[in-house]
């Protein structure tokens, strides 16, 4: 049977992020997928102009009419707006027989936020531990931990501190530091290392988005998930080394590639 996939996030209506382009991922991967919205943006590659977060009620009802019918392989969850969201999936996380890989989503590559901040507890006591795996770039690890995160020593030391939180693995992204762009997972007590040269282009809208669905893709796959984040970081380069340019601003990455 054909792979199946869930995505948790919030729509983008110009297609770069969120559960569009973690769709376009699936698809890339010949996964199937399906999605539940948890907030509409109105942005394009130039900014975000509005956010309407969904209420809980509407969000739990999406994904029970998914779980009922396609149980999905593998699952994913994105921007999630606010608490109640938060709690309403986390009850339905804690029956999920399948991996779930958490990406902390806080702010859109433009800056608006995407997580109020009382949902920052939210996110870290009621969804983290039921999380195969957790994907914060540098800001969001920030965010989680309350330290400063500047070096491959710091992200370790993040990292340390959200698996302490309950997740299987931690994932922490380091796009941000200067050098090769060097993602430190952890887990079970060991660290590992993935690494690529750097892209220089301003065109990367929706990467934290593609990643982590990439990695979703390839555990509804069957792949471990050192394999699928092997994978998903040869995708995710690539993509951004041959992004489109589409858009007069922060252009979205190649899900073609």
């Amino acid at each position: 049977m054909i792979p199946t996939a869930l995505t948790i996030a919030g729509s983008d209506p110009s297609g770069g992020a969120g559960i569009q382009a973690d769709l376009k991922t699936f698809h890339r991967y010949k996964v199937y997928g399906m999605s539940v919205i948890t907030l509409l943006t109105v942005q394009n590659t130039r900014g975000v102009r509005a956010v309407y977060v969904m209420k809980p009620a509407q969000v739990l009802r999406q994904l029970e009419a998914v779980l009922s019918d396609i149980p999905p392989r593998a699952a994913k969850t994105g921007a999630l707006g606010d608490e109640g969201i938060i709690r309403a999936i986390a009850a339905q996380a804690r029956h999920f027989r399948f991996p779930l890989v958490v990406d902390p989503v806080m702010i859109s590559k433009h800056g608006a936020p995407l997580l109020n901040k009382n949902a920052v507890q939210a996110l870290i006591k009621n969804l983290f531990p039921y999380a195969a795996l957790v994907t914060p770039n540098l800001l969001e690890a920030e965010a989680l931990t309350g330290i400063k995160v500047l070096d491959l020593e710091d992200m370790e030391k993040a990292a340390r501190m959200i698996a302490g939180f309950g997740p299987r693995a931690v994932l922490v992204k380091g796009g941000h530091l200067k050098g090769k762009a060097t993602d430190l997972l952890y887990r079970g007590g060991r660290v590992r290392f993935f690494s690529a040269s750097r892209v220089a282009t301003r065109h990367t809208h929706g990467t934290g988005c593609t990643y982590s669905a990439a990695i979703t893709a390839g555990l509804a796959r069957g792949e471990t998930l050192f394999s699928a984040i092997t994978s998903a970081k040869k995708f995710i380069t690539c993509a951004i080394r041959k992004n489109p340019g589409i858009g007069r601003g922060m252009g979205p990455v190649n899900h073609f590639n």
